[in-house]
């Protein structure tokens, strides 16, 4: 199972570089490349210097599936990402069966499913972030007809179904729901529809390049409804592309990078603004940093570049490993164990204001 190249000890990056999701993509692949410079720096692991091979999906599951076999002929060790469940979930089936290890931030719960050894998510999955957002609409704010969307992607319709179920199950009222095909710009005949049904909030399971669209033309037709965006909406473009319909949009997220009080995260956050003059993307790229931090970390422990070693070590003997987003830990399934949704609104500052979290 092992990749070990000779000299070096290579690490996969596979996201998107290029198109839609690209900020984010190059965002990961800069602190990943950060964190294999610090290694270095320090001497890199277990003797041996390591070295970063980067592909990009461009956020596409064809192309996804393309790096993959790509980056296991470089020889990699390990794989981050990608950026997409999409792309993460079209990529697994190959370093599964290559043995290369693969750590992403995709939240849809089907990424685990498959039995897969190899894969480790570094975030927390849909269902969690669902029954939040169910929590937070019922509880907090009192809707009475909830509207949701989401596009045709794995992880937007994953999202968005599991967060009308458990509304459902809490008795919560679904006046509609439908999706958008994303990137199509113009997305008033939708949203005209949803005016027709009067509802109190339209939730968008779906990207921020999406989401800052929507509730910009939201704004536009004179809705009165909130807007909800997931996790993928939280990204600096979704303001840019709001606009001041930004004003007042809540998001559901994890804690915002400036919000975690770990160490590690403060330390690693100066290092990348001293590097590239500008902060992460999102709370995504540092979730992706994490499950690398951890892969090392195993190697170290474990004294070896075989895989199937360092899983078992993930698997069975990583127990709250101080992460850059807290405490990590791994259930046997590959799934991160723990999570901590929040709800923002957007002020009229542009900046994100904590509206509810579980206690």
């Amino acid at each position: 199972m092992s990749s070990f190249a000779a000299g070096v000890i290579k690490i996969g990056v596979q996201a998107p570089i290029t198109g839609k999701f690209a900020s984010e993509g190059q965002s990961i692949d800069k602190a990943v490349r950060l964190i294999v410079k610090q290694y270095n720096e320090k001497g890199g692991i277990l003797g041996k210097k390591l070295e970063v091979v980067t592909c990009d999906d461009e956020g596409k599951a064809v192309k996804a599936a393309i790096c993959a076999r790509k980056l296991v002929d470089e020889g990699v060790i390990a794989v981050i990402g990608s950026y997409t469940s999409t792309c993460a979930e079209a990529a697994e089936p190959i370093y599964y069966r290559a043995g290369v290890l693969q750590t992403s931030d995709g939240t849809s719960d089907t990424l685990v499913k498959h039995g897969y050894w190899t894969f480790f998510r570094n975030s927390s999955p849909n269902s969690a972030e669902a029954a939040f957002t169910a929590k937070f609409f019922l509880k907090k704010q009192h809707y009475k007809r909830i509207a949701a969307i989401s596009d045709y992607s794995t992880f937007s319709t994953n999202l968005t179904n599991a967060v009308v179920e458990n509304i459902k199950k809490m008795g919560g009222n679904i006046v509609y729901t439908g999706k958008i095909t994303s990137g199509a710009q113009n997305f008033t005949p939708i949203l005209t529809k949803i005016k027709s049904f009067h509802p109190d909030v339209i939730y968008f399971g779906g990207y921020y390049t999406d989401g800052g669209l929507i509730r910009a033309q939201m704004v536009q037709l004179g809705m009165k409804a909130d807007f909800v965006g997931g996790d993928s909406n939280d990204n600096p473009e979704f303001i840019k592309l709001a606009g001041k319909a930004a004003v007042g949009a809540y998001l559901v997220n994890v804690p915002l990078p400036e919000m975690l009080p770990y160490d590690a995260a403060k330390k690693f956050l100066k290092a990348y603004k001293e590097t590239y003059h500008e902060n992460p993307a999102s709370i995504w790229t540092l979730f992706n940093v994490d499950g690398l931090r951890a892969i090392l970390y195993a190697a170290e422990q474990t004294k070896t570049t075989d895989t199937k070693k360092i899983a078992d070590y993930l698997h069975n003997k990583l127990k709250d490993f101080p992460g850059i987003t807290g405490p990590i830990s791994f259930a046997p399934n590959g799934e991160r164990i723990g999570s901590a949704y929040m709800a923002y609104r957007i002020g009229s500052d542009l900046k994100y204001h904590i509206v509810y979290k579980e206690k």
